[in-house]
């Protein structure tokens, strides 16, 4: 009985996890949070965690999902973004890497002042897609509960902040919103069978070639390459991304401890300042953009707004400005933050080491 009763045990627990995070969900989409798909799955598997509810994500379903969210970032990056960086590439490298160097230095000096460790501290401060930055962190030694937790407070922090300025630049006309979400919309069957066939190659291809993050990167780049040349069309149902969110949500969240809970918690004013002081830094490239680059107020800010593409691409949709130049911003920096980003982690964790007395 008692051998009966430890089997049953997962599976309630993940009925409980799912019904959780479907309230959360809710909770956070009614708040018009950016990410809810992916923020309240994580809450949810936190609040598994502290309680000691024994639940862990096969690994094999997290390398999947992982390769979902790579082909999602692949199928939005628009094929118009390499033209637009083209066209203006001294302001678009001086912007990138101006957003790159500031979130660099606050990094260091989190880790400096022993605020989170070393690489941990350089991956919660890259200013790329906030997913695909906890998904390589945890690839990179980083702790990706200790990433995810910086990251998404970012997230909520920049999403908040350029609705505000998007409101004040619009004279309050126009109110950003998610667009509708609609769990079951029309399948291209055959466009999704050879998605999924991608994907599940990709996902074995990183997995055997041991290439960190490597589902996700992959599908990314493949992804991109073929969507961008027509040569596949890049089909995701909603469903299917709800699902990705929730597993790389619960991944995450279920990593957590009471321990850890509480050092996040001890060092929120800090990262909070830091968060805060990429914002304010952002907003000052911003204003030179305007100034050298004759770009309006509202679509300097929303490109040079550090993290969280996905909300910055919603606000912008909804607001006045020059998407394109937005998105090839964006787009810009989250592959320069890719491509840097393990090497940038490893430099300022060498330098931090050498700084710390032993």
């Amino acid at each position: 009985m008692a051998d009966s009763e430890t089997a049953t045990l997962p599976l309630s627990h993940w009925l409980w996890l799912i019904m959780l995070s479907a309230a959360f969900i809710f909770v956070l989409e009614l708040a018009h949070l950016p990410a809810a798909l992916l923020l309240g799955p994580m809450a949810a598997a936190i609040v598994f965690a502290v309680s000691n509810r024994p639940l862990k994500v096969p690994p094999l379903l997290f390398q999947l999902a992982q390769g979902v969210v790579g082909a999602m970032i692949a199928r939005v990056i628009p094929p118009s973004v390499f033209g637009e960086i083209a066209k203006q590439w001294p302001l678009f490298f001086a912007c990138v890497f101006s957003v790159l160097i500031a979130s660099s230095v606050l990094g260091w000096l989190l880790a400096r002042f022993q605020v989170l460790p070393g690489s941990t501290a350089v991956w919660g401060s890259s200013p790329g897609a906030a997913t695909a930055m906890v998904l390589m962190a945890g690839s990179f030694g980083a702790d990706v509960r200790l990433v995810a937790f910086m990251q998404y407070l970012r997230v909520m922090i920049v999403a908040l902040v350029a609705t505000l300025v998007a409101r004040f630049w619009s004279g309050g006309d126009s109110v950003p919103v998610s667009p509708s979400f609609q769990l079951f919309s029309p399948v291209n069957w055959g466009a999704f069978a050879l998605t999924l066939l991608l994907i599940g190659l990709l996902t074995w291809c990183g997995q055997r070639w041991k290439i960190p993050a490597g589902p996700m990167l992959l599908s990314l780049i493949v992804g991109a390459i073929l969507h961008d040349n027509h040569l596949l069309q890049i089909e995701l149902p909603p469903w299917l991304l709800m699902l990705a969110y929730a597993v790389v949500g619960w991944s995450i969240g279920l990593r957590f401890n009471r321990d850890i809970l509480k050092y996040a918690t001890k060092a929120l004013p800090r990262i909070l300042l830091s968060i805060l002081s990429l914002v304010v830094l952002c907003g000052g490239f911003a204003a030179l953009l305007v100034h050298f680059g004759n770009v309006d107020p509202l679509t300097a800010y929303l490109a040079t707004s550090p993290g969280g593409a996905d909300s910055v691409a919603i606000i912008a949709a909804s607001s006045h400005v020059d998407m394109p130049f937005v998105m090839a911003m964006q787009t810009g920096r989250f592959m320069l933050v890719l491509i840097c980003g393990p090497a940038l982690a490893r430099l300022i964790a060498r330098l931090v080491e050498k700084k710390t007395p032993q």
